[in-house]
């Protein structure tokens, strides 16, 4: 049986939540004042621009970027500010707190078209479903969902949903009833995974109190003017429990008094039998070094992975996908070449699947495995990776691999990879990776020189660059320089600039 914690290192400038099972980090998230998360907070927005030909539209909701709304998620009742929803086309078997993503593709052929839905300086009740990434702004959906402890309150549709991870069908069946007697008419709910277990007064409870905060919802909304903030999701701590702290969970620990008596003050409302398992961190030793999370967390930001055998995997992002290469590395095998392969490959497949989660990477995935041969190999790493992605709460489709040994996958994204979370781009390379060497620059110099010779006067040329640059210039271009002075007439000066960008270079004509 997993061991399985859940750790808040909390401070006035960050607050950082690690699940470890079994001593192993699985999954890290942190909060910053100064960056606040942004998904399930619920808006007020005014429609900025309708764009008929992507079937969408531009929505203010008050932040530095426009959100972006699918005219496939919106049917709107023009006499009122809230949006009705066609429930068909919700995902009614997903346990996600969110949308997921599926549900708010475009579907124009079952939908009116957007210019028929919206016009400009309307205003509309939206849901951030997925967080401004990169230079794109938030993904919105007017499917407003709540999420409890036990259940996911959908307003605008008349439809009961059971978590797929509930299993035994006497159970969902049960659950099924159980909220039908309770819930009011036309309301519609997902029983979460976590109520697989719980009794009528817990699910009542949930939601008795999502009811309530929907009718504070809307008459917030009917006094709001747009832009504005309707709803806002709770913090990251809080979030842990509603969502992270399920039975497989046997600690919640924090090092923080504060964020301690939250969170007891918070169970004791809403799940009294999770009180103890909070417990508050005291000892001196640092929480996440007791642990050894921040050896972990330093590992998350490394694009290289090794595995156990000696092979590692490469993980690289880019602006539409992330691209992963399995490589053998150190581990060579016995005797069969096609046996270390599948090693290889097979030991990769789950250590993907672990990074995926941790390092929270979505949208579409290309993994690179090495080229294997044997179609039964071929088929055992594909069921292999389907088993190690079902622990991946995360929306995941994986296509078989292809005749070049990549497998295609999408994963679920709602919010920035750790990676971007916790990094900038290199102020050289601006994240591209690379920068010109030093003797591209040297000969871009003497292109430069040679072109304005004739045009520009003078008798001499300061030449100021980088001191690794005049380095070259000076000893291995020495040659090259020479005969450049010869041609121009001209004699040349350089000084190394310390304090500047290895790119900069500066050519002065001295009269």
């Amino acid at each position: 049986m997993s061991s399985s914690k859940l750790l808040i290192n909390a401070a006035p400038y960050e607050n950082r939540i690690a699940l470890v099972e079994n001593n192993t980090l699985i999954e890290y998230h942190l909060e910053r004042p100064a960056e606040t998360g942004l998904i399930g907070n619920i808006y007020l927005g005014r429609v900025v621009r309708v764009l008929p030909g992507m079937q969408a539209a531009f929505v203010d909701i008050g932040l530095e970027r426009t959100g972006f709304l699918f005219a496939g998620d919106i049917i709107i009742n023009r006499n009122t500010r809230q949006l009705q929803i066609d429930s068909e086309s919700y995902p009614c078997d997903d346990e996600d707190p969110i949308l997921s993503e599926a549900a708010v593709q475009p579907q124009p052929q079952q939908h009116p078209p957007i210019d028929k839905l919206l016009k400009e300086r309307q205003e509309i009740l939206v849901q951030i479903a997925k967080e401004p990434i990169g230079s794109k702004g938030a993904r919105l959906t007017c499917q407003i969902t709540l999420p409890g402890r036990n259940l996911v309150f959908m307003p605008q549709t008349d439809h009961i949903g059971i978590s797929r991870k509930i299993t035994d069908e006497e159970n969902r069946q049960n659950l099924w009833d159980k909220i039908d007697t309770l819930r009011p008419e036309g309301a519609g709910f997902i029983v979460r995974t976590v109520a697989e277990n719980a009794d009528s007064n817990e699910i009542e409870a949930d939601m008795e109190f999502l009811l309530i905060l929907w009718d504070e919802i809307k008459a917030r909304t009917a006094k709001g003017r747009a832009p504005e903030l309707i709803h806002k999701d709770l913090d990251m701590t809080l979030r842990a429990v509603r969502d992270l702290f399920s039975d497989d969970v046997q600690e919640f620990i924090t090092d923080s008094k504060t964020v301690y008596n939250k969170l007891l003050s918070f169970v004791q409302s809403f799940a009294p039998h999770l009180e103890k398992g909070i417990h508050y961190y005291e000892n001196k030793t640092p929480l996440f070094d007791a642990y050894s999370i921040e050896v972990d967390i330093n590992r998350v930001l490394n694009k290289k992975v090794w595995l156990r055998s000696g092979g590692y995997i490469i993980i690289e992002p880019t602006e539409a996908l992330t691209v992963i290469d399995v490589n053998t590395g150190r581990f060579v095998g016995k005797n069969d070449h096609a046996e270390t392969i599948f090693k290889t490959n097979m030991e990769a497949v789950k250590e993907i699947a672990y990074q995926l989660r941790l390092r929270n990477i979505g949208g579409i995935i290309i993994v690179d495995f090495i080229d294997m041969d044997n179609g039964d190999h071929r088929e055992e790493l594909y069921t292999v990776f389907q088993e190690a992605m079902l622990s991946d709460k995360s929306k995941v489709n994986i296509l078989k691999l292809s005749e070049f040994g990549l497998v295609q996958m999408t994963r679920k994204r709602s919010s920035e990879t750790l990676t971007r979370r916790m990094c900038d781009p290199c102020p050289y390379c601006e994240g591209d990776g690379i920068i010109k060497s030093r003797r591209t620059l040297c000969y871009e110099i003497f292109r430069k020189i040679s072109r304005n010779a004739t045009n520009l006067g003078g008798k001499g040329i300061t030449i100021k660059v980088h001191p690794e640059v005049a380095d070259m210039l000076l000893e291995e271009e020495a040659d090259h320089i020479e005969k450049l002075e010869e041609q121009t007439g001209k004699r040349f000066t350089i000084i190394p600039i310390a304090d500047k960008h290895i790119q900069w270079y500066d050519i002065i004509w001295n009269q």
